[in-house]
């Protein structure tokens, strides 16, 4: 084969004249680290695939083509399935819990090779004196050794928590600028960008004024400004305007966090919603969104207690769930929760640490308060209070229809939300919601094999090229000569999420092989216990 069929046959004629003479030097006499064959082999670029294979060296992608011969260490025939970039899940919360799960099961079981964390207005280095700042945290990180590629945002909450502390005040210039400062330094360090939590204490107590001005100093650094809007339910219109607002002022580049119309009161809302992402993009605002391919929501068992009164520290809201006045605010704007979510059955205690509280976990609220014979309030005010406000939930308060529209749309991608577990040791014991192990499995399996929504190049594309271009990972996303290996190979016949909301510690289905950094991390869906992650 001569160097022009060789173009004409591989994945990406076109980056091959722009990457010169790579082609040339990779010849199929040339010993590879591990040549993939006869895979349906997918760029990640959202074009058709092509059937062949792929060669890696030295931790990146080697060659593309039809036939690149067996010279290498590793020779694995993928014939029948899918080769595809290593999925990217850019909005997780996994954070510390690599150090807990290095191996990152729950992530590359799934075909995750790569991943941002601290969203939703959270990191854990703003504030540690563990870490210092993010690049102490990476470093930490890197020196455990881990399974996948991780990066991470800086939480907004964290930084006015560090400068304003944890009260319902409006900041001050001197406080503005403080918290810019700060949010440089962690830039320049290398976090991918800042993301807020507007639903939650004390990211909720900015204006739109604070946001601009922190927006700029993303927009200066070219990283991504992400955020958990200010409510997702009743006046979820309104907080895309603020959201896109804050881009507009800023010029900083938007991601809409796991976009929902939370309720069955606000489901016909979706329409308007993708509406807005549509004239903020004609308009020139660079805009996406991600969601996880759920029905139900996380979060605390907090949310059930009104914003103003989740003001201050620990110490001061656990007295306020003492106050019996403070009490009777908090059970009002409780109920009123529970009717919009439609009734307690909607609402899953997502775990507990008290051992005393274990016959909750799993249950919903109408369950639990049947076991302790208490109300719905007095339950979630005895779990907040025996827990030490720490206690998750699982809420069913979204509706299928609009996760189909969702994908539909060009802008949006798959995310999980979640975090890496692992079904051994600490993290094993926990209850966590199954989009952690099952976000990418579930969404091939219900949205491109069942509901055929999304054609397979599609899907990928939504997975790899695009989260990687929102987050700016270079050399990675695409399968192209020169770009890192990280490499995803399933059966799209089988693959399928696996997990149960009582059962959520199980590995997905239909996931071959995962490569990261060009290392092999999961064959024939067992893994190798290899640790070749690095920080991106």
């Amino acid at each position: 084969m001569d160097r022009r069929d060789f173009l004409k046959t591989s994945l990406l004629g076109a980056a091959a004249f722009s990457l010169g003479g790579l082609y040339s030097a990779c010849t199929v006499n040339h010993s590879f680290d591990t040549i993939i064959k006869n895979g349906v082999i997918y760029a990640g670029d959202g074009k058709p695939p092509i059937t062949g294979d792929i060669a890696i060296k030295d931790g990146k992608v080697a060659a593309i083509g039809k036939d690149l011969g067996e010279s290498a260490k590793l020779v694995l025939d993928a014939k029948g399935l899918t080769v595809s970039p290593g999925f990217i899940d850019i909005h997780t919360h996994t954070d510390t819990n690599l150090f807990d799960a290095p191996k990152a099961d729950s992530r590359v079981f799934q075909g995750i090779t790569s991943e941002v964390g601290g969203n939703c207005g959270y990191c854990p280095f703003v504030k540690s004196e563990r870490f210092g700042n993010v690049e102490g945290f990476y470093k930490q990180l890197q020196d455990n050794k881990i399974g996948m590629n991780y990066s991470s945002l800086v939480g907004h909450g964290d930084i006015r928590e560090a400068v304003v502390g944890p009260y319902n005040v409006k900041a001050t210039d001197d406080q503005i600028n403080k918290m810019c400062d700060l949010l440089d330094e962690q830039l320049s360090l290398g976090a991918v960008g800042l993301s807020y939590g507007l639903e939650y204490a004390p990211g909720c107590y900015s204006d739109t004024r604070e946001m601009v001005a922190l927006n700029k100093v993303v927009a200066k650094h070219d990283k991504l400004y992400s955020i958990h809007m200010r409510n997702e339910d009743d006046r979820v219109l309104e907080a895309m305007d603020e959201a896109i607002e804050a881009a507009r002022l800023s010029g900083a580049r938007l991601e809409i966090s796991h976009l929902k119309a939370q309720n069955p009161a606000n489901f016909e809302k979706i329409d308007r919603m993708l509406a807005k992402i549509d004239a903020a993009k004609a308009e020139g605002i660079d805009v996406a969104t991600d969601r996880y391919p759920y029905t139900a929501f996380s979060t605390g068992f907090d949310c059930f207690i009104p914003i103003d009164l989740r003001d201050g520290t620990q110490e001061d809201i656990t007295a306020r769930l003492n106050d019996k006045k403070a009490c009777e605010k908090m059970r009002e704007y409780a109920y009123g929760r529970l009717e919009r979510f439609g009734g307690p059955q909607q609402v899953v205690v997502a775990g507990c640490r008290e051992e005393a509280n274990a016959v909750y976990a799993g249950k919903n609220l109408a369950e639990c308060c049947k076991i302790s014979g208490l109300d719905e309030w007095e339950m979630i005010r005895y779990l907040l209070l025996s827990e030490h406000l720490d206690v998750n939930q699982a809420t069913f308060a979204m509706k299928e229809e609009n996760l189909l529209k969702i994908y539909s749309h060009p802008l949006a991608m798959p995310a999980s939300d979640g975090l890496v577990y692992s079904p051994e040791g600490v993290l094993g014991q926990s209850l966590p919601h199954p989009r952690s192990y099952g976000t990418f499995p579930r969404f091939f399996e219900k949205f491109v094999r069942e509901q055929k929504v999304l054609d397979m190049a599609t899907a990928i594309y939504k997975c790899t090229g695009l989260p990687a271009s929102r987050a700016r990972f270079k050399d990675r996303g695409q399968l192209i000569p020169g770009y890192y290996a990280d490499i995803t190979i399933f059966n799209p016949d089988t693959i399928a999420d696996r997990c149960t909301y009582a059962k959520p510690h199980t590995f997905p289905a239909g996931i071959e092989h995962v490569f990261v950094n060009g290392v092999q991390v999961i064959n024939g869906g067992t893994h190798t216990g290899a640790l070749p992650g690095t920080i991106i």
